[in-house]
Parts: structure tokens; sequence; C-alpha cells
């Protein structure tokens, strides 16, 4: 293990935050991380379990516990603790693709299982992790590995999101040639466009890709597929194709006065914002601004805090957000223990940084938008919100959210931003292979296989909206399942 007793010696420190009236003024990453001694010794925190629950990737209770990739997290703990940065990275790496990525937005799965949070401070892995991989790009234990021998076999990889560079990853270091096809002008999908840069700088990103650039994979981007060029084409000139497209159909809220001009889905507004900075430093115009704006956001997870944030740093006048479930208690539940999910009130960087702004948390719980309000041009110039109470619904026995009567309230809004989950993947991917769908849209497949032969499905286009890691997984468990079909065997590990 660690240092004997290390847990009891050292306290958690975890990387710090540039103030929040700071960071605010850029788009850029606002933690300060820990020295390599000061990291050294966080390694030392771990007390190598028996039973590592932090790299268990269990489903308790409909959510998970530790994480999906399977890290091998008490081992490059101690590795970390005793200075052997290579061999950490080394282990790291077995096992995740993308720890520059994973280590700056997962919400830790890990720390949440670790043991030593069930009585205090959990390990800080996911800085450890952050600490190996910038170790890692320092020392050029990083740098491309190109393979010595080539297959003679080629996938044609859909998506250039997480679960997309997985595969693709994967597979081009088994040997076979791999070409990622991505409609948007620039590679990484949701990571890219969906993350704002504040989160996860895309030059992280670009370092990545260069990487596997060299490694020898093929990016075509400004290419989408199924309108600019067919199935039938990478069909005919792949020997597999994977589709790795996401899950980027928003759920809508159909509200009166829904046809006000004012009112976007989150992954739009935050898609044209990170790209109009990338393109000119937000210059150009092309983004949808918040400035001096009162801005009302729909939806109470990570997007929805991630818009926040992105209208504080654009100027906005007020911000809101509006969640239809009840706020989670401050501590957890005596039916919630360890090592299951922690159900606990969680306030993130942009409800930070509204508090230190404006003066007060900016989510409303238990309520919706019953009503939107524009003007005589049809501008956006309100909504009215209505709480909502828990209820069993007679038929079915489950417990509904319902309307309390007359607890409208009227709020100002001159922008909207609808941030409330996704249904599925866009369809006409699907439609254009032939691929048959589930009740909530997402791809069907056996063993990530569609019903179309040489047809593979993987990520939140196959299981629903979900977490980069396990986007990661899914890329990682169907590269295995390709090479399988393509050379009657594999020895890619997925964990």
């Amino acid at each position: 293990m660690g240092k004997t007793a290390g847990f009891l010696e050292y306290e958690r420190v975890e990387a710090k935050s540039v103030p929040e009236k700071e960071r605010i003024k850029n788009y850029n990453e606002f933690h300060i991380y820990l020295s390599k001694e000061k990291q050294q010794e966080q390694g030392a925190r771990c007390m190598e379990c028996g039973v590592p629950f932090c790299q268990s990737g269990m489903t308790i209770m409909g959510k998970t516990s530790g994480c999906p990739l399977h890290n091998l997290v008490p081992e490059w703990n101690d590795l970390v603790y005793t200075g052997n940065w290579k061999q950490a990275y080394e282990r790291l790496h077995k096992t995740n693709n993308f720890p520059e990525f994973t280590s700056r937005v997962c919400p830790a799965l890990c720390e949440k299982a670790c043991t030593c949070g069930n009585w205090g401070d959990a390990v800080s892995v996911r800085d450890n992790e952050h600490g190996i991989i910038e170790n890692a790009y320092e020392m050029g234990y990083a740098d491309a590995k190109v393979p010595k021998v080539r297959t003679g076999k080629k996938v044609a990889v859909i998506g250039s999101g997480p679960s997309g560079l997985a595969a693709a990853d994967r597979l081009n270091r088994r040997g076979h040639s791999v070409t990622v096809f991505e409609r948007d002008d620039r590679v990484g999908g949701l990571l890219m466009y969906g993350i704002p840069n504040m989160k996860l700088e895309k030059n992280i990103i670009d370092r990545k890709i260069d990487i596997m650039k060299e490694e020898g994979i093929e990016f075509v981007t400004s290419c989408n597929v199924g309108v600019d060029i067919k199935s039938s084409k990478l069909l005919k000139d792949f020997d597999r194709v994977i589709i790795c497209c996401g899950a980027k159909n928003p759920r809508d809220i159909n509200a009166k006065g829904r046809d006000a001009k004012g009112i976007y889905f989150a992954v739009d507004y935050l898609s044209r914002t990170t790209k109009s900075l990338l393109d000119s430093n937000l210059k150009d115009g092309n983004y949808v601004s918040a400035k001096d704006k009162n801005v009302v956001i729909i939806g109470g997870g990570d997007t929805g805090n991630d818009c926040v944030g992105t209208a504080i740093r654009q100027g906005a006048k007020s911000v809101t957000q509006i969640e239809m479930m009840p706020a989670p208690p401050e501590k957890r539940a005596e039916d919630n223990p360890w090592p299951q999910w922690p159900n606990v009130l969680k306030t993130d960087y942009g409800q930070q940084e509204a508090i230190a702004v404006y003066g007060n948390d900016p989510r409303i719980y238990k309520a919706t938008v019953k009503e939107f309000h524009k003007d005589k041009e049809g501008n956006l110039n309100g909504v009215t919100i209505v709480f909502l109470e828990s209820k069993k619904d007679e038929k079915s026995g489950r417990m509904v959210m319902e309307e309390v009567k007359g607890s409208e309230k009227k709020l100002p809004a001159e922008l909207v931003l609808i941030a409330a989950g996704f249904l599925g993947p866009e369809e006409y991917v699907s439609k254009a292979f032939g691929v048959n769908t589930d009740a909530r849209s997402n791809i069907s497949t056996d063993n990530y296989a569609t019903s179309v032969p040489k047809v593979y499905a993987a990520g939140d286009g196959r299981r629903g909206q979900s977490l980069v890691v396990w986007a990661i997984r899914e890329g990682r468990e169907v590269a295995r399942a390709v090479d399988e079909d393509l050379m009657g065997y594999s020895y890619l590990s997925v964990q």
C-alpha cells in the first residue's frame, strides 16, 4: 500500500480554484494543481483496500459506484506516493485511454466510493490522475506509439466523441487502419463543443489528437455521414463500421409561447460559444450572448450548470436555474449508505460563481416553466414558472410531480436555455444504416453488434446520455468486439 497510516497522517488536499470573480473574466481552466511533492503525500493517503470499491464500477440502487473503467486506483496511488511516475502512467493508461480528459471532467465516481470517504475525506484520486498524465506528457511517456504491424483491416468510426476516440485508439493500437468521420469542423465531439473551455481547454484535446494522428489514425472533419457521404460507401470501403454519434437529440419544453425568439437548446448555446471562442476569441459574434439579459436555464444537471457559468462570463444581468426535482439533502440520508453514490447537494462551479456575482444560489427546485411570454415582435420577455409537489399516481403507483395550484410566479427573461437532457441519437444516422433502435431511439445491439452486418454501435447513441467514463468504456469494449469479429480472437483488454 501507500504509506502505512498515511490516511491518518495527511489530510485531504485538492487543487485550489481561482476565486470566482477572477475566473469569470475569461474562459480558461481555473484549477491550481498541487506540486509533485504534495501530490505524493496525497497518494500516501490511499490504503490499497483489500476490496477496492473505488475501481468497482458497480451499479447500486440504479447509480454507478466506483470507476466504470475499473481504473487500478490503489496501484497508481501507491506509485505516485513512491515517486514511480512512469509506472503510475503505465498502470493508469492500461485501463483509461484519456486520463487527460477524465481528470478534468469526470465527477470522480472513484472518490465517492473511496473507503476513506466512509468515515472522513476520500483520497484525492482525480487530482492524482491529473498529476500522473501531465507528468507523462512532460517527461515524454505519453508520446506517440506507432503500431509496428498492420493487419490490413480497415475500420470506420462515425463520431469523434470519447467513445469514438477510445474505439479508434484501441483498434489502431491493434494494427487495424482506422478512419474517424466527424461532422463538425474540429475533432472531439462532446469534448470539443459540448463541454465549456473552462472545464476542458481545447488545446488538451488537440494535444491528444495530434498524437493519435501520428500513430496512424485518420480524421475526416466536416463530413456528415448520411448526408455528405452515404452509408453504402462506408460499408464498401471498410471492413467494419462503428457508430459513435452520441445522443444529441435534445428534450424540448412544450409550453405556451415556445415559439418566442430567445429560446435555445443548451447544447447549441454552449457549442456556438465555444466555436466562436476558438475561431475568433468571440470577436465574430457568431454565438448567442447573454450580456445584460435575464437568463433562465431549464435543467439542473451538469449542462445546466455549464450554462450558468457561460452566461455569467458573457455578462448576464441575472441567472436563474429551474430544477423539477427537490433539492437533495446536505448530508447523506440513512437510506443512502456508502458505497452508494451520495445523493447530496452539490454546488458546482457555475452556481458558486452565481452566488459570488449575484449574492444568491441561482437554483429554484420543484418547479418548471408553464408559459413563455413575448412582446409584439415575438421576442421573449419573461417566463411563468409553477411549483411542483410529489404525489403517488393512482394508476401506476409511481411517484410523479404535479403542479401546485396557485403557485405560478413570473420571472423576467430575455434568454431561456433548455438543458432538460437528451432523448437519444439523431435518427438520420440510424436510418442511413437501417439499424434497429429501441423504444428510446437508442441503437439496439448484441455485444455492440447492430442488426446490420458489419455495423457496430457504442457510446451515448447506444446506451443513452451518460458520463465520459462510460463512453470511454463503451469505446474500449466495442473495439474488442470488432477485433474479435475481424480476427477471430482478440487480446485487447477492456479492464
